[in-house]
């Protein structure tokens, strides 16, 4: 499956839901956010839906994302479902960790093939206030439970500011090669403008648009061609395919911009 400018979209990221236990200075306002009723999101089994048919027509790797997609009751149920379905490669999910503890094993069994882990700073204070109240042990309890469980390779997403030093990211990329799991460098950006500024540490993401090759699924229902625009497309339960196709065929060139939505409503 092909967009307009001839790249292959083979992924799709689903958010299973907008809420979330911690509250990420780059995801969400200090203020909170107004969430969705649990009415106004997707079932699991509209998921599993929309799943289904991408995979029929190209989509090959599919993540579970949030806001935390661990806050979602009966997660490993969904997973469960997913796993069997045929094209789909690669069924993995980002994760803030916490709630892995009591859950790997649930999800391993349940057919996810990997994890990856959002730790921005092995420094607990600078976590803590990075996460607005999170608790360092807790998610590195839950990357512990993830490589015990083999949902691995287990990767960590890092995400780098501004005022990130070279010393943090050289204790966190020590701290992955010792524990045997991938680190991913993440350039701090905001969706309000694609010209994020690169940073002085070479990042692995966000991507560069002529590389883009993924659909995304909000928790609400609506298709996003692209994390940098406003275009939506309602999925349309009477034909599902045709909503697949329409959201490849209005991916731009580039990313500009999206203010309608906040990172934790996306999911990244």
């Amino acid at each position: 499956m092909f967009d307009r400018y001839n790249r292959p979209v083979q992924y799709l990221r689903v958010a299973v839901t907008d809420r979330c236990n911690h509250r990420c200075t780059y995801c969400m306002p200090a203020a909170g956010v107004v969430l969705k009723h649990h009415d106004q999101m997707l079932s699991y089994e509209q998921i599993v839906a929309v799943v289904g048919v991408a995979a029929e027509i190209g989509i090959r790797k599919v993540r579970l994302t949030g806001g935390e997609p661990l806050v979602r009751k009966g997660i490993e149920d969904l997973v469960a479902r997913l796993s069997p379905l045929s094209g789909v490669k690669e069924l993995c999910m980002t994760t803030n960790g916490t709630r892995l503890p009591g859950l790997a094993s649930k999800l391993k069994t349940a057919g996810l093939d990997r994890v990856n882990i959002s730790i921005d700073s092995l420094n607990p204070e600078r976590y803590g206030e990075i996460t607005r109240g999170g608790v360092l042990g807790d998610a590195l309890a839950g990357l512990e439970a993830a490589v015990a469980h083999e949902l691995t390779p287990v990767k960590i997403n890092m995400v780098v500011f501004s005022d990130t030093s070279e010393a943090e990211i050289d204790t966190m990329r020590a701290f992955c090669e010792l524990r045997g799991v991938a680190l991913q460098l993440i350039n701090h950006f905001t969706l309000h403008s694609r010209d994020h500024a690169p940073g002085d540490v070479p990042a692995d993401r966000p991507p560069r648009c002529e590389f883009c090759n993924r659909l995304r699924l909000t928790a609400d229902g609506y298709l996003k061609p692209c994390l940098f625009s406003e275009d939506e497309i309602r999925v349309d339960f009477d034909d599902i395919r045709g909503s697949l196709l329409a959201a490849v065929s209005a991916k731009p060139r580039n990313g500009t911009h999206c203010r309608n939505r906040l990172m934790h409503a996306i999911g990244g």
